[in-house]
């Protein structure tokens, strides 16, 4: 880092030419160019602050949430963004930069430059713009590249299409998709490549053995399938496909949004839950009500509330969702054909809205917060508050522990964020703003936020973390007590949580946000790096 910058100074100097080069020739000079493309469900953000910092060039990628869509990708603390969907944006202000990316929905493509390539790129002058390398057709962004779901329901003389295998060629294509057929009206075209079979994957089976499951699977089948640009693409970025990244719009049968105005006898309908199904169910919608009027049916199996996926949620949780949307309320639900067809290909009807969504701009914190002062701990008069830590231990499940491990970068310490309620982190007795002491045993308040997500990824199926809240880490540090396990004495339910949290409960839960942010939870922990920055969470 100081060789770039006393190389800075020194062009500066000798004043050099400025040159344009393609996203091509700075691969080949070394300066390490990428193209992430990322998605996120509605509701929830890409998982990275973008800032602008005194001092500092460029638009920078900031405190990545671990887990989320930024960090999967592969951007990194310090990247530089340089274009967002094929738009230049190095010379543009800060504001006019998150207003591209909340213009792009739910999905947004980025061209970045990792932090020594950016800098060592500035150093020689060099104007990273280069219109050749923007992905625009007729002068319009080109749509995200997604993988796709069919849904084909066989006919009288099969579904129409065949499979191929190339020897020393990885995958199985289609082939002979007969025109007007059930393959062809589904959205299967010729040379897609096939990645799973009603939710699973198929990626390194046999020919044999993927044509055993075709033909087991009855008369109906759902293929997620990945044409070749797109498959190009994804390899590219050496990016996992999954049906998470689909589109739904070849589907046959469409979730319904249902947006209500509360009369004055309400809504108008019940929501119950039936005796051997799995979820919340519409019934008794009362004749000329708002929810009649909406387009409600008898049996709709209700997903999501304003937005909200209440999959696994309690019948109170979602009556208070229903409850807390005031005088309107918006729903997505299924009847049963799309029920059924959803899970066959076992994904969410939330990918429906997502893509319903995608012209709207995401629900990431609008205003621009500078970072919040630390204030002394001044506690409430007459309220002792009890010094200890606290001692939580989860277990993991397929969906995670439904916490984010944040950090302000160049400083030291690792603090708790967006603790999912009712996730696993949730019920071991985590909550946001706590600073993390120890992971497994381990002491972390000196280590690198990398060196902390190691250890939680490296815990197996179990976590132990010893946390304590920000009033009592400061407290306690003031007196010069090492906050160590020992400071919880004789153990009680309040000081050591445990959490027992299947992995359906979790799942629904992953990356939930905060429904109404308060201004500490907005705001981060301030430091000399970013005393003097603006900051723009994604």
């Amino acid at each position: 880092m100081k060789l770039i910058y006393q190389l800075t100074k020194t062009v500066e100097h000798t004043q050099p030419s400025v040159r344009t080069l393609s996203t091509d020739e700075l691969d080949m000079a070394g300066y390490k160019s990428r193209v992430i493309s990322l998605t996120k469900r509605p509701g929830h953000t890409f998982g990275f602050y973008l800032r602008v910092e005194q001092g500092e060039e460029g638009h920078l990628i900031r405190c990545l949430e671990m887990g989320g869509p930024a960090e999967l990708a592969g951007m990194r603390d310090g990247d530089r963004i340089l274009r967002v969907n094929g738009t230049f944006v190095d010379g543009l202000s800060h504001s006019e930069v998150v207003d591209k990316v909340r213009n792009s929905g739910a999905s947004v493509t980025f061209h970045i430059l990792d932090e020594a390539s950016y800098m060592l790129a500035k150093a020689q002058g060099l104007d990273l713009s280069n219109p050749q390398s923007t992905p625009v057709a007729n002068g319009v962004a080109k749509q995200a590249l997604k993988p796709k779901l069919c849904y084909l329901v066989k006919s009288s003389s099969g579904y129409g299409f065949s499979l191929r295998s190339v020897k020393g060629e990885q995958g199985l294509f289609m082939t002979e998709v007969i025109q007007g057929s059930v393959a062809d009206r589904a959205g299967v075209n010729v040379n897609d490549r096939l990645l799973e079979i009603n939710g699973e994957s198929v990626e390194g089976s046999t020919h044999e053995h993927v044509v055993d499951k075709i033909k087991l699977s009855g008369s109906s089948i759902m293929f997620l399938l990945v044409d070749e640009e797109t498959d190009r693409h994804y390899k590219n970025m050496r990016m996992k496909i999954g049906a998470w990244l689909a589109t739904a719009k070849y589907l046959p049968h469409k979730p319904r949004v249902i947006n209500m105005t509360k009369g004055p006898d309400g809504y108008g309908f019940l929501l119950k839950e039936e005796i051997n199904l799995t979820g919340h169910f519409i019934r008794d919608i009362y004749r000329g009500s708002p929810a009649e009027k909406a387009g409600l049916k008898e049996m709709d199996r209700l997903v999501s509330v304003d937005g909200k996926e209440v999959d696994g949620c309690s019948h109170e949780q979602v009556v208070d969702k229903i409850r807390l949307s005031g005088n309107k309320c918006c729903l997505l639900v299924v009847d049963k054909d799309t029920d059924q067809m959803y899970k066959q290909g076992k994904v969410s009807p939330m990918l429906f809205l997502e893509e319903m969504d995608s012209s709207s701009p995401p629900s990431y914190t609008e205003a621009l917060n500078l970072p919040a002062p630390v204030r002394p701990f001044t506690p409430v008069q007459g309220r002792k508050e009890e010094l200890k830590p606290k001692l939580c231990k989860m277990e993991k499940t397929s969906a995670g522990y439904g916490f984010h491990l944040n950090s302000i970068q160049g400083v030291p310490g690792q603090y708790i964020k967006e603790v999912v309620k009712g996730g696993a982190a949730d019920r071991a007795g985590l909550e946001d703003d706590d600073i993390v002491v120890e992971v497994n045993r381990v002491n972390v308040e000196q280590s690198s936020h990398e060196e902390a997500v190691a250890l939680i990824r490296n815990s197996g199926s179990s976590l132990e973390i010893l946390v304590a809240k920000k009033s009592v880490y400061d407290q306690l540090k003031a007196k010069g007590v090492a906050i160590t396990p020992l400071l919880l004495g004789e153990t009680s339910y309040a000081q050591i949580h445990t959490a027992d949290t299947t992995a359906e409960e979790v799942e629904r839960h992953e990356e939930a946000r905060p429904e109404n942010p308060t201004e500490p939870e907005r705001k981060r922990t301030t430091s000399s790096l970013s005393q003097d920055s603006i900051d723009e969470r994604l």
